[in-house]
């Protein structure tokens, strides 16, 4: 591991410490298992921003595994990338009772505490996020609709966004894999 990733590891390790138990939402007392920071590669020039934890994900500590998890991983390794070289993360780490979508309070209040520093130390060229509740989390723009916007190119800063499907969604309209895969590939093209 060079010094750089290294040093974002050690970084990120440090962000994560104060918030192992934390309760600064409703999502913090509502039985969770573990809190999901997120993972991969600390120097990633492309980054995933997910919804929330799932069941599998909160009872393992570790995003996207899920059956979702699973056809995110194939339809990265369909446009030749490998899960190892991006890091992935969600709005809120916490899972939503009975997987809802988490509320914009909850969203913020991650955001605020943990996603923008995350962001800071892995700076990333590209951020892809899946789903409505995770393009709404990041911009804070809550009457958003990922069918509108998603597979455009929205620029925060220096960082280029690109809001697509969650795989969730995937996952029960198998017709828009496509979509995905296309919008994956061009976020992925927009690292270069």
């Amino acid at each position: 591991m060079d010094l750089e990733k290294s040093f974002k590891l050690e970084l990120l390790n440090q962000l994560y410490k104060p918030y192992y138990n934390c309760e600064a939402c409703p999502l913090g007392t509502l039985g969770r298992k573990h809190i999901v920071f997120g993972e991969g590669n600390p120097d990633a020039k492309l980054m995933f921003i997910g919804e929330g934890p799932g069941k599998e994900e909160d009872l393992q500590g570790k995003p996207f595994i899920g059956r979702a998890g699973q056809l995110l991983n194939r339809s990265l390794e369909a446009i030749g990338i490998q899960r190892k070289d991006v890091f992935i993360t969600n709005i809120v780490k916490c899972r939503p009772p009975s997987n809802r979508t988490p509320t914009p309070t909850e969203s913020q209040t991650c955001k605020n505490l943990l996603l923008i520093k995350q962001i800071q130390i892995i700076c990333p060229k590209v951020i892809c996020t899946l789903g409505s509740a995770a393009i709404r989390g990041l911009l804070g723009r809550e009457t958003l609709k990922i069918s509108q916007i998603r597979g455009e190119k929205i620029l925060i800063e220096e960082i280029i966004v690109v809001p697509t499907y969650h795989p969730a969604y995937i996952l029960r309209n198998p017709k828009e894999l496509k979509t995905l895969i296309a919008d994956l590939a061009f976020a992925y093209s927009l690292c270069s």
